[in-house]
């Protein structure tokens, strides 16, 4: 870069000095020559400029700053179980049976799809990692009790991985409608991510660094001390952050971050707010077809 920007000063310099040369031709031959000098001149400069350009992109390349794009579809489910009675509008949004959900898996496993986790991802966005032709991510949102006793049998039968977002608070007060801990801890042993949902799903918007936390850093310790390995995904209470919950999912050492934000375009620059495609009540497997074509 110094060599560059001494080359773009003795060019300005000319260019500036330009109209002075003295040149021993007659007055029509001296305006030409005096032309081309100057065409030259500039023409050397707009070479430096794109030398500049061409530096300046390496050492973002090697200072780790390379950006990388790619389509890979983040499924998102919620309850994976039959309705309750008198289940409402929400819980039927959220809610796949068992046998739509094997279905569902039983469409991934012949199409060739092949489960990885977001480790997976991270390592393509920031380390240029390949992946597996068709790859996926199947992630499960808050824990439920239902991710133990169906949506696991059903991932080990067809040798799937999945993600699994915890909200911690449920399995320390023994919740029977979400996983216990041992659960968790058998899952994080088989092969499966169990990635923390914060502490009490609460909304992170708005939040002071206290609060975020206790929220935040509370349900990274707690999947810890439990499976006994570092969570480094996050998954943001109903998609919702801000700046300052950004901040402090960099301060945590978080890798990446999921939302609700409907897409399946992952990048280096919103690893840490990634868009997911959201599993619909009882969506068919037509309609799983057609939401992973587009």
């Amino acid at each position: 870069m110094d060599q560059i920007a001494k080359m773009r000063l003795e060019c300005t310099e000319a260019l500036k000095l330009s109209p002075y040369f003295k040149i021993n031709l007659s007055a029509e031959a001296s305006t030409f020559m005096k032309r081309i000098i100057l065409t030259l001149t500039i023409l050397a400069l707009l070479l430096i400029t794109s030398l500049e350009t061409v530096a300046s992109n390496t050492f973002q390349v090697e200072q780790g700053a390379t950006l990388r794009r790619l389509r890979l579809p983040i499924l998102m489910y919620h309850y994976v179980s039959e309705l309750p009675p008198h289940a409402d509008e929400i819980r039927r949004g959220l809610t796949v049976t068992p046998s739509i959900f094997k279905s569902h898996m039983q469409y991934l496993h012949d199409q060739g799809y092949n489960t990885i986790s977001l480790y997976d991802l991270y390592d393509a966005l920031t380390n240029g990692k390949s992946l597996p032709p068709k790859s996926i991510i199947l992630t499960f949102d808050d824990g439920y009790e239902d991710a133990y006793t169906n949506v696991f049998p059903i991932l080990k039968q067809f040798g799937f991985i999945g993600t699994f977002f915890i909200i911690t608070s449920r399995p320390d007060a023994n919740d029977p409608n979400y996983m216990s801990w041992q659960q968790i801890a058998e899952m994080s042993r088989a092969g499966m991510s169990m990635e923390p949902h914060t502490k009490d799903h609460l909304d992170l918007r708005q939040r002071d660094h206290d609060f975020l936390i206790y929220q935040m850093k509370g349900s990274i310790e707690s999947l810890k001390a439990y499976t006994g390995r570092i969570p480094r995904m996050f998954d943001y209470p109903v998609g919702h952050y801000d700046a300052a919950t950004l901040q402090v999912a960099k301060e945590l050492g978080v890798w990446i971050g999921v939302s609700t934000a409907n897409g399946d375009l992952q990048t280096t620059s919103g690893r840490l707010h990634l868009p997911r495609l959201r599993i619909a009540g009882n969506m068919s497997v037509a309609a799983l077809a057609s939401i992973l074509r587009h």
